[in-house]
């Protein structure tokens, strides 16, 4: 049995429809998982996860901010995973976009 491949996603179209701080949209799945295109602005809650949560910085700069102090900077093509049970929280000062690869269970308010 065979399936026809899906049309390519354009990264940067899909970051034009993302008006709203943390609003996402899913672009791909795969291997159970799904990618995640994301604006950043402002501070997300904090929060920690039953799985890791991987981040890659496609535009702008955003940090990782960690209880206790803390925290890791993202710039454009940096990638940086958060172990699973770690409780964090995304923080940009100014608008910044970023993927994400997880499991497709996680949606946060925003997700379209």
């Amino acid at each position: 049995m065979s399936t026809k491949p899906a049309a390519p996603v354009s990264v940067p179209d899909a970051i034009t429809e993302l008006p709203h701080p943390w609003e996402s949209r899913d672009l791909a799945f795969a291997n159970g998982s799904v990618l995640r295109v994301v604006r950043f602005e402002g501070a997300f809650p904090w929060h920690q996860r039953d799985q890791d949560e991987l981040y890659l910085c496609w535009d702008g700069s955003f940090r990782v901010e960690f209880e206790g102090g803390d925290s890791v900077v993202l710039r454009a093509g940096d990638i940086f995973v958060v172990p699973k049970g770690v409780r964090h929280r995304p923080v940009a000062d100014e608008p910044a976009y970023g993927l994400m690869i997880e499991r497709p269970e996680p949606k946060q308010y925003g997700s379209a």
